[in-house]
C-alpha cells in the first residue's frame, strides 16, 4: 500500500500519516476484485434491509412506531412484493446486458434490498398463509438470516477482511504508540 503509507500532504505544506478510512479504501481496492465488492455491497444492503424490515415490522405490531401497515385498495400490501419488483428490475438490467450497470454498486444494493425483502417473508410465500407472526420458528428465523448475512458478507472476500483487521491493528498502534 505505498501510496496510502505514505504521508498525507496537509494543508499548511505538513504531512500526516492516512487516516484509517484512506487505508480502508485502499486495502478494498488491493485485496478485493470488482465481483467481490459487487457481492459485498450485496450482502450489506441485504442485511441492512432485513434487519430494517424486522425492526419495522416489530415496531408496528408492537405499536411503537407512529405508522402502520401498507395498503391499496384495502388490501395489505406484503414487503415481499416490493422485493419482486426490485429483483424484476435488476434482472432486466441483467438482461439487457448494459455494461456500465453491470456489476454497478446500485445495482448489487438492489438486488441484496430485494432479496431480503423476499426472504423476511419466506414462510408467507411457502404456505401461502400469513403465518408471518406466528411465535414457532420466528426468533430462530431471524437469527438465522442474520447469522446468513454476516457469514455471507465474510466469506465473499475473506483475504479483504484479514488485511482489513491488520490494517486496522497497524494503524491503531501507530496512533497509541505516538
Amino acid at each position: 500500500m505505498p501510496d496510502v503509507e505514505a504521508q498525507q500532504q496537509t494543508g499548511d505544506g505538513g504531512r500526516r500519516p492516512p487516516r484509517l478510512t484512506e487505508r480502508w479504501a485502499a486495502t478494498l481496492r488491493e485485496h478485493t476484485t470488482p465481483t467481490q465488492r459487487s457481492l459485498l455491497v450485496t450482502w450489506v444492503a441485504f442485511g441492512t434491509t432485513f434487519g430494517t424490515v424486522r425492526l419495522i415490522t416489530h415496531g408496528i405490531r408492537g405499536g411503537w412506531l407512529p405508522w402502520g401497515n401498507v395498503s391499496m385498495g384495502g388490501t395489505h400490501l406484503h414487503h415481499y412484493n416490493l422485493g419482486i419488483g426490485t429483483l424484476a428490475g435488476v434482472g432486466m438490467v441483467a438482461v439487457r446486458g448494459d455494461a456500465q450497470y453491470i456489476g454497478h454498486p446500485a445495482v448489487a444494493a438492489a438486488y441484496g434490498a430485494g432479496a431480503a425483502l423476499i426472504a423476511d417473508e419466506f414462510a408467507l410465500l411457502l404456505d401461502l398463509q400469513d403465518v408471518y407472526w406466528a411465535k414457532q420458528g420466528r426468533i430462530s428465523v431471524d437469527v438465522s438470516f442474520g447469522v446468513m448475512s454476516v457469514l455471507g458478507l465474510y466469506l465473499t472476500a475473506v483475504p479483504f477482511w484479514h488485511e482489513l483487521a491488520r490494517v486496522t491493528g497497524r494503524h491503531a498502534r501507530e496512533r497509541l504508540g505516538r
